[in-house]
């Protein structure tokens, strides 16, 4: 209490000029807001010089001595900040005080990779590449979130997610595999279960269907060729297994792309991959639970939104050459 109160008498100390200081605002830049970031673990003191530094404060004093006032000085928040024109000393105050940090809106679409969410929260500043590919192939995170595959692949749920700059890879990945989580409530599961599918199963199969289908009424169909391939012993042959062996994302494959020897590449070996392919939603994962009563075993594509689906092989050998023919024109 005698600090607190020292501090104030302090600030009645000011004087005149430094009165001002803490009451004026810094000049307002001409291009909107300041955006400033404060890093964790700083002091009292570096926190002011920062902010002086910016220009988002007049007087580094002034904030140092505004702070000892109001006895917040060891609880200002780190993290990113949008100051807005024309903020004075003691509004910046309160705002670092209140931890309001600026949040991004970052989208995970249903059927991006785990590679395609790291590229995105690089491009926004809000986490390095190699870091968040570290978590998301790190066995210790995976033993501890139950996740059966080499990495998180398939296991985050596509989504608009609130992030802040300075989070951890391990929060946000933390954070969309626990959503996955949410998702997968006990009635799935079950279903799964009564569909002979782990939950590893149902997401890898799901994230083979979510890369495959465009057109969401196409997505029980989808299910139902590889529901009907599996049960007869036949290699699924599903082109994005072998992009995301190849790392071709979403482009066309060569004769050779197929013929690669690799253990998610379902040309040249039976059953499901080894994991998921990419993160699929509820649509496909449903479709999965629920295919289609078809007889289909084959599907090609007819152009940039639907197939056309075959039961047999002469059938589907028509098809191709009917719409490669087409493609070509």
């Amino acid at each position: 209490m005698r600090f607190r109160t020292f501090a104030i008498l302090i600030v009645l100390g000011l004087g005149a000029v430094e009165t001002w200081r803490v009451l004026a605002p810094a000049p307002a830049p001409n291009d909107g807001p300041r955006i400033v970031q404060i890093p964790a673990h700083l002091g009292l003191p570096e926190i002011a010089a920062r902010l002086w530094y910016d220009g988002t404060i007049r007087s580094p004093e002034a904030f140092v001595a505004l702070s000892l006032a109001h006895g917040t000085y060891r609880s200002l928040r780190a993290g990113e900040y949008e100051v807005p024109p024309g903020a004075t000393t003691s509004e910046v105050l309160k705002l670092l005080e209140s931890g309001h940090v600026r949040r991004h809106l970052v989208l995970l679409r249903e059927g991006d990779t785990v590679a395609e969410l790291a590229r995105a929260l690089e491009r926004e500043r809000i986490l390095p590449y190699a870091e968040f590919a570290r978590v998301a192939n790190d066995p210790v995170f995976l033993r501890v979130h139950a996740i059966e595959g080499p990495s998180v692949e398939g296991y985050l749920f596509p989504d608009t997610y609130q992030l802040v700059r300075g989070m951890t890879a391990e929060q946000i990945v933390g954070r969309m595999v626990q959503r996955m989580e949410q998702k997968l409530t006990p009635e799935l599961r079950a279903r799964a279960t009564e569909r002979g599918l782990t939950v590893h199963a149902l997401l890898t199969l799901a994230s083979i269907v979510e890369r495959e289908a465009v057109a969401p009424e196409e997505r029980r169909l989808i299910a139902a060729v590889f529901d009907n391939r599996l049960r007869r012993g036949m290699p699924l042959q599903a082109d994005p297994t072998v992009q995301y062996a190849v790392g071709k994302d979403r482009r066309t494959l060569t004769r050779a792309d197929l013929a690669v020897d690799h253990p998610y590449n379902t040309y040249q070996r039976p059953g499901l991959p080894p994991g998921p392919i990419a993160n699929p939603g509820l649509g496909s994962i449903n479709a999965v639970l629920d295919p289609a009563p078809v007889k289909y075993l084959f599907f090609v594509k007819k152009d940039d939104q639907h197939h056309q689906f075959s039961t047999t092989i002469e059938e589907h050998n028509t098809a191709v050459t009917r719409y490669r023919l087409a493609r070509t024109r």
